[in-house]
């Protein structure tokens, strides 16, 4: 069975989620640990928990949700995984982070990219990778059919959706993504978003007035 660590991390409070089972095998999504209290935060947990972090997921590889990528990678020698398309935001990414007081010196290569429908394996877990762009290019979401649960990054939020304002984005190709790929899950699928409270697949269908 799938346990699910939520951190919140920089200055953007970004949402980190560790996934962890019975084998001790866990995987990181969205590693946004950035200060070294933050990256001290995902030592402890995974050392008291005596875990093996064997994955490093990003749901899209805007530069608050990457800023942890290089410490997992020195740290635990586990390279990135995302979607080709994601490529795009590291040709500026050191510049980026400089605006925002971010200093970043080195920016690792990914392990391998992720594909739409492709099942992600760890331990005796797994989940499907959704493609949903709209946000970001490369966007995609983890979804657990057994227990019921999305992790979204920043596609759908409780009340609210992505926004569509910086480079790459698509109000409609975000709606479509919405429509198409979450709200044709479960209405009790939990959401777990990349930042802000969890919500649920049927709460937004009902409530969210930002879906048209």
């Amino acid at each position: 069975m799938i346990k699910i660590k939520k951190f919140v991390f920089n200055t953007f409070m970004v949402n980190s989620y560790m996934l962890y089972d019975e084998t001790g095998e866990c995987i990181m999504i969205d590693a946004a640990c950035y200060e070294p209290a933050e990256e001290d935060e995902v030592r402890k947990f995974i050392g008291s928990n005596n875990l093996k972090l064997v994955r490093n997921l990003n749901t899209h590889c805007h530069i608050d949700h990457v800023l942890g990528n290089n410490f997992i990678a020195q740290e635990y020698k586990i390279l990135p995984e995302y979607h080709k398309n994601s490529l795009m935001f590291f040709h500026t990414l050191k510049e980026m982070g400089s605006s925002f007081g971010y200093v970043i010196n080195q920016i690792p290569e990914p392990k391998r990219f992720l594909e739409d429908d492709e099942t992600v394996r760890w331990g005796n877990s797994s989940l499907k990778v959704l493609f949903t762009p709209g946000h970001a290019e490369g966007s995609v979401c983890f979804y657990c059919k057994e227990q019921e649960f999305v992790i979204t990054g920043d596609v759908l939020f409780k009340d609210t959706i992505g926004r569509t304002d910086l480079p790459s984005g698509d109000f409609d190709q975000l709606m479509k993504s919405i429509k198409t790929r979450l709200f044709t899950l479960p209405g009790e699928t939990i959401v777990y978003p990349g930042h802000g409270p969890e919500t649920s697949i049927g709460y937004e269908m009902e409530n969210n007035p930002f879906i048209r």
